[in-house]
């Protein structure tokens, strides 16, 4: 579905806020939307164009936010509606933009229409959720609640029991199950309609679009599910492209080719879902290969692409990224994470210099990057934070932000004891305040990185990739990013093994970033690449080879 991407968001990079996390105003352990507004000094000095907002609206808090109870109102431990509506409009006077979280797929059990839904009482909200008729035998595989609520059947599911799935249909229903409707019965109107309802309240406020929750889940079924979620979508893109043309909407589903049809702006390349597009999403272990509560990987784990004893697979990755490319005409309608809430951080089992050439690969990458929040510091992950409200393995990568040394690390003036959520205990943990004066810090690293990626769109969302070296799996990461005339060569190597090789370019290197030991020399057409272990350099190429720089 072809679209105009509004110009804001051609080269964006974003910020992803976890408002509990962030900064506490209040002094009750727990981050609000005014610890926001006092940082965005800060966010926008990181040179990020704009902030994806974690969920703030009301919720019993059984998943950290994505159980919604109320839509039209922000969670009273953040503030109020006067707060987000202010809170925008600071973003804005700072020329950032603001993405909420979209959560249209649940919502919580004691959202008043599920509370009406399941009552035994005939209400308009009876066919708001999957609800079976009677209690029935045959669930067709999905995951259902039994034996809750005063209603003659059960409810399904998208992830706890708190987390009734809303009715969208089916794209295949079958006759003997009476609860599965078509994606096209008219029962499903009203349903559709409320979450209009809800975008139009926020973009309205002034928000500039939405992270869309679980985006390819809202329609169920095994077949034709990929028509029926492009039906549904395309009503509500082009609905909201023609009211406010500058919103953008944002998939987390990990296919970019189904979000741009369904029209999306872009979509998350996520780390699940098999090895595809495991590189590029910070490329770290998944959360089951850890023994639980503790530092160590599985004796069976595989370690990602990005570390010293690297066994990613960087050729695969980058014929995935290609054929991506090839899709999208060129542009790239993807969005690549450092890391993120639902993800064990960057920093795990790394060190800072493995992470800033996991960060020179992902800032100089096709597509618009997210970056979570301390991951510019280097913030770790706490494998030892256990279950806050459903959080579970997760909670290790959702610790408080660490703005300064101290016992409470400039989040809060509450006790720690009485934080939300453990911070981290070690007391040489990263800060922003140590990092912000240093010109070798993670931090500085990373403004430097976003500030080149701006200020070269080569190094962009739109410049040509065309990749230089990956002829093995263990191959090094060697690109050229290019527009417009401007040519840019990068190299990672993110294995402790150094390397050389030569490949067919010419022209003369002028190296912009780098970390480790990165030497490309011209010679006789070609360029002869020596790169350490753990390395990674960003280098301008100039056309004449005599050039001397």
């Amino acid at each position: 579905m072809a679209k105009k991407i509004p110009e804001w968001f051609r080269n964006a990079v974003f910020y992803e806020i976890y408002p509990q996390s962030f900064r506490d105003s209040n002094g009750d352990g727990i981050g609000d939307l005014a610890g926001i507004v006092e940082k965005l000094d800060y966010v926008k000095s990181l040179g990020v164009d704009g902030i994806w907002l974690n969920p703030c609206f009301d919720s019993p808090f059984q998943d950290a936010g994505y159980d919604v109870r109320d839509y039209f109102k922000v969670a009273p431990r953040y503030g109020a509606n006067d707060d987000l509506k202010r809170l925008i409009g600071e973003v804005h006077k700072r020329g950032m933009r603001l993405l909420l979280d979209l959560v249209p797929g649940h919502t919580s059990i004691e959202h008043p229409w599920f509370k009406a839904a399941v009552s035994r009482d005939k209400t308009p909200y009876d066919d708001y959720y999957v609800f079976t008729d009677g209690k029935v035998r045959d669930l067709d595989g999905y995951p259902f609640i039994t034996g809750y609520g005063e209603r003659d059947g059960f409810y399904m599911i998208n992830y706890f029991y708190s987390q009734p799935a809303l009715n969208y249909g089916f794209s295949d229903p079958k006759p003997e199950h009476s609860w599965q409707f078509a994606t096209s019965d008219p029962r499903l109107k009203p349903l559709r309609e409320e979450i209009r309802q809800v975008m139009k309240f926020y973009l309205d406020m002034g928000c500039d679009g939405f992270r869309v929750d679980l985006a390819f889940s809202l329609v169920k079924g095994r077949s034709g599910r990929d028509e029926a979620l492009k039906e549904l979508w395309q009503d509500y893109s082009a609905w909201m492209k023609t009211n406010y043309p500058d919103a953008i909407l944002v998939a987390e589903g990990g296919r970019p080719d189904l979000a741009d049809e369904c029209g999306f702006d872009s979509d998350f390349l996520m780390p699940w879902g098999g090895t595809k597009y495991a590189l590029a999403n910070k490329a770290t272990f998944r959360a089951e290969e850890y023994e639980p509560h503790t530092d160590r990987l599985k004796a069976e784990s595989p370690r990602s692409f990005f570390s010293r004893d690297s066994s990613g697979n960087s050729r695969d990755f980058m014929d995935e990224l290609e054929e991506l490319l090839a899709y999208d005409g060129g542009t790239a309608r993807f969005s690549i994470i450092t890391g993120n809430h639902d993800e064990v951080r960057l920093r795990r089992q790394r060190n800072v210099d493995e992470i800033k050439v996991a960060l020179a690969c992902i800032f100089t990458l096709p597509g618009r990057p997210f970056l979570y929040y301390g991951d510019e510091i280097g913030m770790k992950y706490l494998p030892q934070v256990g279950n806050i409200e459903g959080s579970y393995w997760r909670g290790g990568s959702r610790s408080p932000m660490q703005w300064e040394k101290g016992e409470k690390a400039g989040f809060s003036a509450a006790d720690p004891a009485k934080f939300y959520i453990m911070l981290d205990p070690d007391l040489e943990r990263p800060c922003v305040a140590e990092q912000e004066n240093d010109p070798d810090s993670l931090l500085n690293f990373t403004r430097n990185l976003i500030s080149l990626r701006h200020d070269h769109p080569a190094l962009g969302a739109e410049g040509k990739l065309r990749r230089l070296v990956s002829e093995h799996a263990d191959s090094p990461l060697v690109y050229e990013r290019e527009l417009d005339g401007e040519r840019f060569i990068v190299a990672v190597n993110p294995a402790a093994k150094a390397r050389k090789f030569e490949i067919q370019l010419a022209g003369t290197p002028e190296k912009l970033v780098g970390v480790g030991d990165v030497v490309v020399e011209p010679r006789d057409g070609k360029l002869r690449i020596a790169i350490s272990g753990v390395s990674a350099g960003v280098f301008r190429l100039h056309d004449r080879e005599e050039e001397t720089l």
